[in-house]
């Protein structure tokens, strides 16, 4: 989970037009000769299968656990590598990159105890009507109509006719995790426009870190501070938060953003992959043609919202949302 603007914001909110550590500038390295598509793929697989390995380390640390030590080890991490400046800054500064930092931990919080309840491959999906939802408000064309009845399709189907086939309690978490994420695409823009590089993305990173902490402690107390808790920990943060961000930034170094997004509205199926691969959770039939239908109005949605961005009379309505472009 997880958008940036090009330089700074965390995959998500390219999602929806559609945080990451700076990435040394000059010649792309060993990482970028994977070529940007295939880093792109490299972001998605590592975030997708992070999020098994969180569901995997759930019984030992439970939900809250587990985002608590993947916020804190991210946070860590991000602080370590860009050394963020804290003095220059305004109070709405300040102000943006507190709400992103909230609005970071609850959607982790929401999405967690989602995957807690339902698999891995619906949750996602669910979680991706956010950013289809801010996509489809945004653009305010008719041809989104069509893009907002393949999703609810798509969510009809997932859920048996009536959610049946899914705890109602997760299928709601992950809807909540899913406004989250248009929430936090929004203030991704607007931190990754008031802070340099990725200093925005570490401060809001700490925020979210802090915010968690307490409950993570709550829940699971001592129980965290085992070593193999402490390190299947770090292995989501960084598998979770850490390398897709990273990978990112240096595909939208080559990638347009435009077909950056497109990829990203995959990740139902990356997510539906790892489940299968990991946690042994198997789709039906029809749970399969659910995503695929989600997956459909999210590209379509995003393909809609681009071409309405390359008209300069239109970018203005969508300035302020992050989806900009």
């Amino acid at each position: 989970m997880t958008t940036p603007d090009t330089a700074t914001t965390p995959p998500s909110a390219t999602t929806a037009a559609a945080g990451a550590p700076a990435a040394g500038p000059g010649r792309p390295g060993r990482l970028g000769s994977l070529g940007p598509v295939g880093l792109v793929f490299a972001g998605g697989i590592s975030v997708q299968f992070g999020g098994a390995l969180a569901v995997m380390l759930m019984p030992r640390a439970g939900a809250l656990g587990v985002v608590a030590l993947r916020l804190f080890v991210a946070a860590a991490v991000l602080l370590v590598v860009c050394r963020p400046r804290l003095r220059g800054h305004s109070r709405t500064d300040w102000g943006t990159v507190v709400v992103f930092g909230i609005t970071m931990a609850a959607m982790n919080g929401l999405f967690y105890q989602a995957v807690a309840r339902i698999p891995l491959g619906p949750a996602v999906t669910l979680e991706v009507l956010g950013p289809l939802a801010l996509s489809v408000l945004a653009s305010r064309r008719a041809i989104n109509v069509v893009w907002a009845a393949l999703a609810l399709a798509g969510v009809f189907l997932l859920g048996g006719g009536g959610f049946s086939g899914l705890d109602p309690v997760g299928a709601g978490f992950a809807l909540g995790a899913g406004a989250m994420w248009a929430t936090y695409i929004i203030f991704s823009a607007r931190t990754g426009r008031r802070f340099p590089q990725a200093d925005g993305l570490a401060l809001a990173m700490a925020v979210g870190a802090v915010l968690f902490l307490p409950l993570g402690i709550a829940e699971s107390g001592t129980k965290l501070l085992d070593p193999v808790t402490l390190g299947l920990g770090a292995a989501v943060a960084l598998l979770s938060s850490v390398l897709p961000y990273t990978l990112e930034l240096l595909a939208l170094r080559r990638l347009p953003a435009s077909t950056f997004a497109v990829l990203m509205s995959l990740e139902p199926a990356i997510a539906a992959t790892a489940g299968f691969l990991l946690l042994d959770q198997t789709l039906t039939t029809t749970q399969a043609a659910a995503i695929a239908l989600v997956i459909a109005a999210s590209m379509g949605a995003v393909r809609t919202q681009v071409g309405r961005g390359r008209d300069p009379r239109k970018t203005a309505a969508l300035e302020g949302t992050g989806l900009e472009g």
